[in-house]
């Protein structure tokens, strides 16, 4: 069983940065992929970004490509999302999950967070 907790949301003005964290309960932290996924009102929950156990490789949906950043610290349970030249478009809560392989699909993650919101002004 892992509990994930998110912190790191806010509001933030075009061309800004934010770090989500997002950190993780239980000594099995090394052994789950990671992803971050965000839906925003009105649409489906969006692949954002996922890492591998080690941290050693690295996925990025299209719409953030060279803008966000995944990171992860297993000494200290917690995985991170840089983000960066943000856009109004990002604005969506953001979640972080765990599961046994690396997919773009959020039905293959086992443990999911509780979400933050992230929201960019124009």
């Amino acid at each position: 069983q892992v509990q994930l907790v998110e912190s790191g949301g806010g509001l933030v003005q075009a061309g800004g940065s934010l770090r989500l964290s997002c950190a993780a309960s239980g000594r099995t932290f090394r052994s789950y992929v990671m992803g971050w996924f965000r839906q925003a009102p009105g649409k489906e929950r969006e692949f954002v970004a996922a890492i591998s156990r080690s941290g050693s490789t690295t996925y990025y949906g299209d719409s953030v490509k060279g803008r966000f950043t995944v990171s992860r610290e297993n000494a200290k349970n917690t995985v991170y999302l840089q983000m960066n030249s943000l856009k109004p478009e990002d604005t969506a809560v953001y979640f972080c999950a765990a599961g046994p392989y690396t997919n773009y699909d959020p039905s293959s993650y086992n443990y999911w967070g509780q979400g933050t919101q992230v929201t960019v002004s124009s």
